[in-house]
């Protein structure tokens, strides 16, 4: 595989037209599109705001977008980076075959049957083919979702860049740039579905020069072209899902060797991911007590998890694969001809083109929309002092979020309209475990985060909504000999 936009998704077969017009029947059966209840504001230049932004269409941001809606707050706007129906890493920087989750997940959103990914795959391929199939290719998953945000009929910007987020009296400000050039969008509340992200980017460890890029060096979350590597000599650190989805991919598009270097003795055996996948972690993660979330994250940060046993034996077939256990990279320089890795005991290795299976960092700091807002958020480190034995300095720079995913301040009245961004992505796995992050738990957290929401406008607009209240007046019994004309009423 390449790494190119691959041309977004049209709907066009009949079967598929015939699901969303059964997805229309559910949704007015349920009445999960009631009208818009929230009061109408107007932001600093005039204009009508809208109640929620959500910068990024992909998984997460569907999810929220439909759990707001079927709660009556309709006035929103997605926004994303990319162009329509390739949205998220699915398509572009997701290099495995197919997705770690099972077929068996209800999709997103997951609350009606006709919007399931069994419905949408079925519609095509029939019952036959649904229990033909082993687990969901990422285009299905990527074509699925466009699907879904298509049927649902969700408001999106494509191409659309969020350069900064600043905070003001009742609103939430955000410098977009686009094809037209900037300007400014105001919004009361913003969500953040950046997904992986969210956290504050790619973490590349300082031992790696960084004058490697971009010619011998790129971390698996950026563009690859894999056609470059053919019949060249890969090095791989670390040693983790997309670590080996990137050595895979290297090897199928001929390069000739991929060293695979891994600090541990051995690989993790058991995905503990699998194991919280369920509703009792989904749903009460986010009530435990912070000791208890956080010697979860130390528990799972400690054991890690496997790459998919798929990935693994698509790699190892090629016989230029080899993997270095207990041999931690010490440096990757540049030299003369390629990449310079030093390893323990003055061993050294000669590479062509190095790939980084390093993760993503914990950093608010390196969110660049963020940064003007930044300085006064609430981190783990100022909310909870762990154990000496639970001690993890990285786990203590995730946010520390309130109740419906909102930043907090850390010195209180210092930001009061921080708590108007939300970040439904991987920044919130330490305050509500991957509700915000993996596509398991995805709808549940979208729920979370619509019903809070939800709260605030209420709270917000509630001096509206009385007046709306006291104004209704539908008389219940025109039709009755003891109806009572509201003149007349004592």
């Amino acid at each position: 595989m390449n790494d190119q936009i691959i041309p977004a998704f049209s709907v066009s077969s009949l079967p598929l037209e015939a699901l969303a017009n059964q997805v229309a029947r559910d949704r007015e059966a349920l009445n999960l599109q009631p009208p818009r209840w929230t009061a109408p504001t107007f932001g600093p230049d005039g204009r009508p705001m809208v109640d929620v932004a959500i910068i990024g269409a992909g998984m997460c941001g569907i999810a929220a977008a439909a759990a707001l809606i079927a709660r009556g707050v309709s006035n929103i706007v997605l926004l994303d980076r990319a162009p329509d129906g390739v949205e998220g890493p699915w398509v572009t920087i997701a290099r495995m075959k197919t997705l770690r989750s099972p077929k068996t997940l209800p999709g997103i959103p997951g609350g009606l049957p006709s919007l399931s990914f069994r419905a949408w795959y079925t519609a095509q391929h029939g019952e036959a083919g649904w229990e033909a199939l082993y687990k969901i290719s990422n285009r299905d998953w990527q074509d699925y979702l466009t699907w879904v945000r298509r049927t649902l009929r969700l408001p999106l910007q494509s191409e659309v860049r969020v350069t900064r987020v600043s905070l003001g009296a009742g609103h939430v400000a955000l410098a977009l740039e686009d094809a037209g050039g900037a300007r400014v969008l105001y919004a009361r509340r913003v969500v953040l579905a950046t997904g992986r992200f969210g956290t504050g980017g790619l973490d590349v460890p300082g031992f790696v020069d960084q004058g490697l890029w971009p010619d011998r060096a790129a971390h698996t979350g950026e563009v690859i072209d894999f056609t470059r590597l053919s019949g060249r000599r890969v090095a791989v650190i670390g040693a983790g899902a997309s670590a080996w989805d990137n050595a895979a991919t290297a090897l199928e598009h001929g390069a000739a060797s991929v060293d695979m270097y891994c600090r541990r003795a051995m690989l993790p055996q058991v995905n503990k991911g699998r194991g919280y996948a369920g509703p009792a972690w989904f749903e009460g993660w986010g009530e435990l007590s912070p000791a208890q979330k956080w010697s979860l994250l130390v528990y799972l940060q400690d054991l890690q998890g496997p790459p998919p046993h798929e990935t693994v034996l698509r790699t190892i077939r090629h016989a230029g694969f080899q993997l270095h256990l207990a041999t931690p990279v010490v440096q990757a320089r540049r030299s003369e001809d390629g990449v310079l890795l030093t390893l323990p005991g003055d061993q050294s290795a000669a590479v062509d083109f190095l790939i980084l299976g390093t993760g993503f960092r914990i950093d608010l700091m390196g969110v660049p929309e963020l940064a003007e807002i930044v300085h006064n958020v609430a981190l783990w480190a100022d909310r909870y002092t762990p154990p000496p034995e639970e001690m993890r300095s990285d786990l203590g720079l995730f946010p520390y979020l309130g109740a419906g995913f909102e930043l907090q301040e850390r010195e209180a009245g210092l930001t009061p309209e921080l708590g108007r961004v939300h970040l439904f992505n991987h920044a919130a796995y330490a305050t509500f475990g991957a509700i915000a992050s993996d596509i398991p738990g995805a709808g549940l957290g979208a729920e979370r985060l619509a019903r809070a929401i939800s709260v605030h406008f209420l709270k917000e607009d509630y001096a509206f909504l009385r007046a709306r209240l006291e104004a209704f007046d539908e008389p219940e019994l025109a039709s009755t000999p003891f109806f009572v004309p509201k003149e007349a009423r004592v």
